[in-house]
């Protein structure tokens, strides 16, 4: 006789889930209200979106249960709370950017919305697993949200991209499923945990296959990352997006990828065995330096930022391969702070945007359009140069302490020609940042076009306060650094990394 099947409910432990319940629900109901009611505004829908975010976001904050929940394939600890944190933050800054003075197609649509709620949940499930199988769920459920995302754009170079980043991530997807098969037949497991204590007990012997899997995942994590040789796809795939999509990728598809890179790759490194920490240092290295060197003779301004935020996932994954407390810490407040003024650099963008290509055939942002922009709105070049100044690191703004702290980190575990390589790398980085600079304070206004209301067709009101808010953080970020080391290095601890 068979025996009946018993479900453990303590062991499913149903609020775990409740984050990514939430967002569903929410995805659920803005298509079901679209089919009730036609024509939705978009200030409605955006709201609406929010709520669902800020809700997530309480539910978050409120878990106090145990650690593991639905069988054991979720893992609720610090890393993932922080990094869940940062997403919904990250997301509820840039979904107003919908609300632009010209009206786009895409975000007239309650699909739009629904796909973004589903994009989030994809990222969340990422981040709070060490099963190789729901971060794979996670990772396409966001993917293929993300791809239709930057079709409904409706433009040819927006399908050009979508289809680019599709292309590509169905590699990368490969690679994963391979990287996986590879672990569960040395291990017999796909949680991350049972993973390294077999390894372990086995002295990460054969060596071979723990060689080849960690290729594998590299490659595939590397797609979501941006990591040397996996960034190819980036440049094109944010030329093609709007400034608002392009700026969320820069951000939060990547957060999700270092959580899952932290759970792997530290537990390879801290194996001992030397080439696995060779590997991640090489493409470190590779990332950050072949990165800014591009950067450097870019003629647009959004492929220049796209490579800048290559860059910058390379310093990230510095703090990776350092796998130290200190590291990991440095690791979510870079990006915390790195999140503001890459918002309100992609922001400006996204103001200044006009619908034609009136400086360049090509390009919608080349350099040549910001020309001389202090003599025609003195205050949008003013906000822009503090942007610049602070992606390039420069001090008092917000990246700047986010640098020093991971520089920091690495000189306290003696990789002192890694901190050596960050200082260099953000040396050469201030040349094209401040390419811009020089464009929009030394050079003078095309005569023809030196019009304000030429770089003013898309501002509004939402886009004014966003960019208000993200200047204050990125100007006064000194106020706000001690506060969140305090909570993040918390978080991190409870989390054992």
């Amino acid at each position: 006789m068979l025996e009946p099947i018993s479900i453990d409910m303590a062991s499913l432990n149903l609020p775990a889930l409740l984050p990514m319940a939430i967002l569903t629900i929410g995805a659920l109901a803005v298509i079901c209200i679209d089919l009730a009611v036609k024509g939705l505004n978009r200030s409605f829908l955006t709201m609406f979106t929010i709520l669902f975010i800020i809700l997530d976001c309480g539910a978050v904050l409120g878990y106090n249960g145990p650690a593991r929940g639905f069988f054991d394939v979720m893992l609720v600890d610090g890393i993932s709370i922080i990094a869940q944190v940062i997403i919904l933050v990250a997301s509820a800054f840039f979904l107003p950017l919908s609300l632009s003075h010209r009206h786009f197609k895409e975000f007239r649509m309650a699909e739009f919305y629904a796909l973004f709620m589903f994009m989030i949940v994809g990222f969340q499930f990422m981040v709070v697993s060490d099963n190789l199988i729901l971060i794979f769920i996670g990772l396409e459920t966001s993917s293929l949200a993300l791809y239709t995302l930057i079709a409904m754009h409706n433009r040819a170079k927006a399908f050009e991209a979508a289809i680019k980043y599709f292309t590509m991530g169905a590699l990368a997807a490969s690679f994963y499923g391979v990287s996986a098969l590879i672990f569960y037949a040395l291990t017999g497991s796909i949680e991350i945990n049972q993973i390294e204590k077999i390894l372990m007990q086995r002295e990460f012997e054969p060596l071979i296959g723990v060689l080849a899997a960690t290729v594998f995942m590299l490659g595939a994590l590397g797609f979501k990352l941006s990591l040397v040789p996996s960034h190819t796809w980036t440049p094109d795939v944010y030329e093609g997006s709007s400034a608002p999509l392009a700026g969320y990728m820069s951000v939060v598809p990547k957060i999700a990828g270092f959580v899952v890179a932290i759970r792997l790759f530290e537990m390879l490194v801290s194996s001992g065995v030397v080439w696995l920490e060779n590997i991640l240092y090489i493409t470190v290295v590779l990332t950050m330096t072949l990165a800014n060197l591009t950067a450097l003779v870019q003629d647009d301004v959004k492929r220049m930022l796209a490579f800048s935020s290559i860059s910058h996932a390379g310093f990230m994954m510095a703090a990776i391969l350092i796998g130290t407390t200190q590291a990991n810490t440095a690791l979510f407040l870079y990006w915390i702070l790195f999140m503001f003024t890459n918002l309100g650099a992609f922001t400006m963008l996204w103001i200044v945007r006009h619908p034609k290509n009136l400086w360049d055939e090509r390009y919608q942002h080349p350099y040549a359009k910001f020309s001389g922009l202090v003599k025609i709105m003195p205050t949008t070049a003013t906000i822009m140069g503090i942007f610049m100044f602070a992606l390039a690191g420069m001090p008092p703004f917000s990246v700047f302490w986010g640098k020093l702290y991971l520089i920091s980190a690495a000189i306290n575990s003696e990789y002192i020609s890694l901190a050596i390589i960050i200082v260099l790398n953000s040396a050469i980085a201030i040349y094209y940042y401040m390419k811009l600079v020089i464009y929009m304070f030394l050079k003078d206004p095309d005569p023809v076009r030196a019009d304000a209301a030429l770089y003013a067709t898309n501002a509004s009101t939402p886009l004014k306060v966003i960019v208000g808010v993200a200047a204050i953080i990125t100007m006064f970020a000194i106020v706000f650094v001690e506060p969140l080391l305090i909570i993040i290095t918390k978080y991190v601890t409870a989390s054992g990394f």
